[in-house]
């Protein structure tokens, strides 16, 4: 087990204040701020000015996961993450690893993660699950559908909420019987994932039905397009809004670009 892990159990304790979890996309083409922070000195300078806002996981990914992304391979993605996660291993931030790929959320631990974040929940390398429970982390498992390029056309559903509760069952199940303890689960709906802007607002609504399923919830709805608004940046002020909306939830975290700002609103 890496020496980290046991320490992480307190975060995952659900009813306690509403966690900021901080994006560091490492990418070129990532749809709100690909190529901002794509080098290692960028990477690292941004990470340490979010532990300076107060953040409380940062999420570290090397692989676009927009509509219609393509791909990189494991090398590139792990030449893009591990270096920023052995620079910040020691800075006594928590650190996520948003991958699909079992290799590279191993790498990650081993280098100084806390939390693996597979947006596929492990649909995506059937190896993904199993290398959790080994890795006696805490794993998000988020609901999807399909690849990046092909999710928009998956967008089809009879009813949301039941839907998506029924399919991320399916992956808690699947979770547990591959040995991932429920202490170490975390789940998210997938706001904007294979989802349209009604789908999306549907979820928020009824979040309390996935609080429900008794594990804690993410949701990362920052600078999506279903805010509103042309581009990212001008969904930044309807993101703050819809933190201090779920901060009254009992949803464990929310996944934002910026930090400051969102913790400002959360409940004293």
């Amino acid at each position: 087990m890496p020496p980290h892990a046991q320490k992480q159990s307190a975060l995952l304790r659900i009813g306690k204040t509403m966690l900021v979890m901080g994006i560091l996309n490492i990418t070129p083409d990532s749809f709100a701020d690909g190529g901002r922070y794509n080098t290692l000195e960028g990477a690292i300078r941004h990470a340490r000015e979010m532990i300076a806002e107060g953040v409380d996981i940062i999420d570290i990914g090397g692989e676009s996961t927009r509509p219609g992304a393509e791909r990189v391979s494991e090398s590139e993605e792990l030449a893009r993450v591990i270096p920023v996660i052995t620079a910040l291993a020691n800075d006594g931030v928590k650190i996520s690893i948003d991958t699909m790929r079992a290799s590279t959320a191993q790498a990650a631990i081993e280098a100084g993660a806390h939390i693996i974040n597979d947006v596929s929940g492990g649909l995506s390398d059937s190896k993904m699950l199993a290398m959790a429970a080994q890795l006696k982390t805490p794993y998000i498992a988020m609901h999807w559908r399909g690849q990046s390029k092909d999710m928009n056309s998956m967008a089809i559903y009879n009813d949301v909420v039941r839907d998506v509760i029924s399919e991320l069952q399916e992956r808690i199940d699947a979770a547990l019987d591959a040995g991932i303890v429920k202490e170490n689960l975390i789940i998210d709906p997938g706001i904007g994932f294979a989802k349209d802007a009604h789908h999306n607002w549907a979820i928020i609504d009824h979040v309390g039905e996935f609080v429900d399923l008794g594990y804690p919830v993410l949701i990362g709805g920052s600078r999506k397009r279903f805010l509103g608004g042309s581009t990212p940046d001008e969904r930044e002020e309807a993101s703050i809004a819809l933190t201090k909306r779920l901060s009254t939830t009992g949803i464990w975290g929310v996944r934002v670009h910026s930090v400051k700002p969102h913790k400002e609103v959360l409940p004293l």
